[in-house]
């Protein structure tokens, strides 16, 4: 296939760049509803901050007053680390997830392969325990949809480069006068156009 840098060439580094891929499409997929979800809340009125200023956004109160920052990096940080080995755990032993080292939970974690956890916790549903066909589709499927949604955060932060808006307020500009609100008439995208 298509690999100018010869990232493929290595058989340990393609294996780790499948499971990088993957991981980086999931977040993708995952950044990608939210910026939509919270621009259509504040679309219609919701109390949602559009995705650029969410950062901004003060935490939501407790029982026991407001969580500080440094709380919630913390909090994050554990959080993430302790799952982060966990999926490392599992790239370098291939089904380890599920021997019963989380509180004795076994066949709940078994994948059925890297990067696609399986067992009822994972995969409740059962998209991974039908046919052999359809299961490859999900994941041909899955990639696609992370590497459209990789482009799409790509193209939201273009957006907002160039707008200082979101991408469903750009969309209700652009549908109110379409030939006069492009990427070409915003200034910044063609500079010499304006």
């Amino acid at each position: 296939g298509f690999d100018p840098l010869g990232l493929s060439s290595d058989p340990a580094t393609l294996k780790w760049m499948v499971q990088a891929e993957l991981q980086n499409a999931r977040w993708a997929m995952l950044g990608a509803a939210g910026v939509l979800l919270t621009s259509i809340g504040a679309a219609v009125g919701l109390p949602f901050p559009e995705w650029y200023e969410a950062g901004a956004a003060p935490l939501p109160s407790t029982v026991h007053g407001n969580w500080s920052f440094g709380t919630l990096v913390a909090t994050m940080f554990l959080l993430f680390h302790w799952v982060e080995q966990k999926r490392i755990g599992d790239f370098w032993k291939p089904g380890s997830q599920g021997d019963g080292s989380f509180f004795g939970i076994t066949d709940d974690f078994k994948g059925t392969e890297n990067g696609y956890p399986g067992g009822r916790l994972f995969d409740p549903i059962g998209f991974s325990r039908g046919s052999e066909a359809m299961y490859k589709k999900y994941k041909q499927n899955e990639i696609v949809n992370g590497r459209l949604a990789m482009v799409a955060n790509l193209g939201f932060w273009a957006q907002y480069a160039a707008t200082g808006k979101g991408p469903i307020q750009n969309l209700a500009d652009h549908l109110a006068d379409p030939y006069h609100t492009t990427f070409t008439t915003n200034g910044v995208s063609v500079p010499f156009l304006n």
